[in-house]
């Protein structure tokens, strides 16, 4: 590389998907949501990971809150 390129200024933009990096972790799932998924996965073509993953941001960007009924 050629001592007077100036990396800093070479691409000034910001990466427009540094915000949707993914992380990951371990989450423990009941057999009968990953086959749900995993349906949902064949009837789509998507991957049931990034089927889970959509869902959840849907829900995280609406806000969507959860209503439990233990009775």
């Amino acid at each position: 590389m050629r001592e007077e390129y100036d990396i800093k200024n070479l691409n000034p933009r910001k990466n427009p998907y540094a915000k949707k990096l993914k992380r990951q972790i371990t989450i423990n799932i009941d057999s009968a949501t990953i086959d749900y998924f995993k349906g949902q996965s064949d009837n789509t073509g998507i991957p049931y990971q990034t089927l889970i993953n959509l869902y959840l941001t849907d829900c995280a960007e609406n806000k969507r809150t959860l209503h439990l009924n233990w009775g």
